[in-house]
């Protein structure tokens, strides 16, 4: 029976590519990621084990926008190297006017955690396990 290794990559569709395409930039550029492709209404980054893309809603597309609660994605979580990574990164979200919708804490027993919210409102989180 073949076994999964890992999560390859994860494909997110944005309402606005423009606005998805400077926040990733600069988040992923904040993370270590770099580009591995872009073309029109697409872009992918990778860490070298981790690869994350955004597409260009269409026009069916943007007629319904993301709300937390629908069926579907509900968050993504970031394994950072530990708990000051993860402070570091709510800083730097802080001093890019990123909503954080949970503040670094411990979430669970050794589970440390900052949650936020991308321009179509999805949630991301940067953890800590220990």
């Amino acid at each position: 029976m073949s076994r999964v290794q890992a999560v390859d990559h994860l494909v997110i569709t944005v309402s606005d590519f423009t606005a998805s395409n400077a926040f990733y930039s600069a988040f992923f550029d904040f993370l270590g990621f770099k580009v591995m492709d872009e073309f029109e209404g697409a872009k992918g980054w990778s860490n070298g084990s981790t690869r994350f893309w955004i597409y260009a809603a269409d026009d069916e597309g943007i007629k319904h926008p993301y709300r937390l609660g629908d069926i579907g994605f509900h968050h993504y979580a970031f394994s950072l190297n530990d708990r000051k990574d993860v402070d570091e990164l709510q800083t730097f979200l802080i001093q890019n006017h990123v909503r954080v919708v949970d503040p670094a804490d411990e979430y669970y027993p050794d589970y440390y955690a900052v949650f936020f919210l991308d321009p179509d409102g999805l949630k991301l989180e940067g953890m800590h396990y220990g």
